[in-house]
């Protein structure tokens, strides 16, 4: 027979004190009510010999608080998101809430399933990198009264909160960059998704291009075909069809697919292009050459969202002041981009 799990109110009885005072010291919060500590500490004993652990879901129908928030991107594990991950389950951890992390693949009906899901299990709000076709289900959370913050992107016509960066500028001066350091055909290799942040980094990219009079070289592979053989083609064909002096990648793992490409097909080039990339990575430090990078400043990202998120949280009126920041990248010049 399976053992019965002990309550706080078994915990109270077998110490003599009341089902309050061995919530407060459980959660922490035994000095802030000004329990004694011989208090704390025979609860502390207790509960520690016992191995007892909190009824999760009794608590959060008690307070309507899971502790939980959802943290949704395309694939936890491409480093932008990984390492803004990080930074965003230590703030959470702060504040006494979990962080329940998992990958859309920039998918919408696994966006949607996956709302749902955690939707069902009541967490307490959502961060969101959202797939494009969404924007209702992100609406119905909202409607829900369920925070939400998006990041990365953003959807124009819904009013919600959400932190970006301000890619057009930022692809404007990475691309502007490369034509300082003397660069004529530069290349632009993004991926072929409707989606704001990316069509912005497009712009940019065009904008300096065309205030400088050049032509633009501009290679949008299919999002299911950026890791595939196909997607590797598409690049190699650009780069050696068009006379091309410099490339500018709007992600970091076209980055890496493209420097795969050059690295198989023709190693010389790596030092003779021009190469930029958007989204800095610990790879890109150490390659050689060193590749130039605009960096997001993934630490205020993470400060700016959570500050948003832990607003929500706390308040009843979830309309009130909605919060869009936007902002600055740097771009970080290194070997790459370079005169040659």
């Amino acid at each position: 027979m399976k053992k019965k799990r002990l309550a706080l109110k078994d915990i109270a009885s077998k110490l003599n004190v009341s089902i309050t005072t061995v919530s407060f010291v459980l959660n922490g919060k035994g000095k802030e009510k000004k329990i004694s500590d011989e208090v704390i500490k025979k609860i502390q004993d207790y509960t520690e010999s016992i191995n007892f652990r909190p009824n999760l879901v009794a608590q959060s129908l008690r307070t309507g608080k899971t502790k939980i928030i959802v943290f949704m991107v395309e694939d936890i594990s491409n480093y932008f998101f990984a390492k803004l991950a990080r930074i965003i389950e230590d703030l959470a951890y702060d504040k006494d809430y979990k962080v329940l992390f998992c990958s859309n693949e920039n998918d919408d009906k696994r966006s949607k399933e996956l709302i749902n899901l955690f939707y069902e299990r009541q967490v307490d709000g959502f961060i969101i990198i959202p797939s494009s076709g969404i924007e209702e289900d992100i609406k119905s959370l909202i409607n829900n009264r369920v925070p939400v913050v998006l990041f990365d992107r953003y959807f124009k016509s819904l009013e919600t909160n959400y932190v970006i960066i301000n890619n057009k500028v930022a692809s404007q001066n990475a691309t502007q960059h490369l034509i300082d350091n003397g660069f004529k055909n530069i290349a632009f290799i993004t991926t072929d998704v409707r989606q704001i942040q990316m069509l912005d980094r497009l712009k940019g990219y065009e904008e300096a291009t065309n205030k400088a009079n050049l032509v633009s070289h501009v290679l949008q592979i299919p999002f299911k075909d950026v890791d595939s053989e196909r997607g590797k083609d598409m690049i190699s064909y650009i780069i050696n069809h068009n006379n091309i002096d410099a490339i500018f990648f709007s992600t970091n793992y076209l980055t890496q697919s493209g420097l795969e490409v050059l690295k198989e097909t023709n190693p010389a080039l790596i030092n003779e292009l021009g190469i930029v990339t958007f989204d800095d990575n610990d790879l890109f430090r150490i390659h050689t050459p060193t590749i130039t990078a605009v960096a997001q400043p993934l630490k205020e990202i993470a400060q700016e969202i959570m500050k948003i998120m832990f607003d929500l949280l706390s308040r009843d009126d979830l309309n009130l002041s909605v919060k869009k920041i936007v902002l600055t990248a740097n771009l970080i010049q290194r070997d790459s981009s370079i005169s040659k």
